[in-house]
């Protein structure tokens, strides 16, 4: 574990250089935006809305007591989706969608040899391949994460149109209702050190795969695996920094 740390380290600092061609770096990166980012807001749209109406009717369900507000849905589904449901659940579904997109193309190209023949050219492979993937996450997916949770609370309303499980008004009211700014902040943060996780890790993975067809595949799965339990392990980390 050692060693693979510092292989990963050693690749970081060879990824975080300035890239040779300017034009070419800005034409990747775009290329990146949509092939990584927009490409995943369809997904992100279906489970952000689904998600927000089944947590919003749980937590009707589970406060049904004439002695709690009604309002108290509306702020406790806020919670949920802003603090871990959008910047969590939704960051680990993009690992297993990003990640093993990253690390099948990377690898790819290293057992064809295109990672080499870019080394003859005299290019620094890591900072033409990673590089524009690592800053298109870390400008899109804190924007999908924001699209999440505006998604997500709309589900919550729908949810109490279509079902009645409380009013409508009063889960506005609770949406409203003791709301502090900090959590976006604190969810922005867990979103962008997740998807620093994503597109390193995977591209790690990537990069350094050895073999052939088979090792790709195995890189892949390895690629997401890695990710997923990086992002619960921080999680955990950041929740104990940031919030208590």
């Amino acid at each position: 574990m050692l060693k693979k740390l510092g292989d990963y380290l050693i690749l970081m600092s060879q990824v975080f250089r300035k890239p040779d061609k300017a034009l070419i770096f800005r034409k990747r990166l775009l290329h990146e935006f949509y092939n990584l980012g927009y490409t995943s807001i369809g997904i992100v749209l279906i489970l952000s809305v689904f998600v927000g109406a089944v947590a919003t009717i749980l937590v009707a369900y589970n406060t049904d007591n004439p002695l709690l507000p009604e309002k108290l849905v509306g702020f406790s589904a806020r919670q949920m989706i802003i603090l871990e449901f959008s910047p969590t659940m939704i960051s680990l579904i993009l690992a297993g969608k990003l990640g093993s997109q990253i690390a099948s193309e990377i690898g790819t190209m290293r057992v064809t040899q295109q990672i080499d023949a870019l080394k003859v050219m005299g290019i620094n492979p890591a900072n033409y391949l990673i590089l524009p993937k690592i800053i298109s996450c870390l400008l899109f997916i804190p924007v999908l994460i924001i699209f999440s949770i505006v998604v997500g609370i709309l589900g919550g309303w729908l949810a109490c149109v279509l079902t009645g499980v409380i009013t409508p008004t009063n889960y506005v009211v609770g949406l409203r209702a003791w709301f502090e700014p900090y959590t976006i902040t604190f969810a922005m943060i867990k979103t962008v050190v997740f998807a620093f996780m994503i597109t390193s890790i995977s591209s790690f993975v990537g990069y350094t795969v050895k073999g052939g067809s088979v090792e790709v595949g195995k890189a892949s799965t390895r690629g997401v695996v890695m990710s997923s339990i990086a992002i619960i392990v921080s999680d955990l980390i950041l929740t104990q920094m940031l919030l208590i």
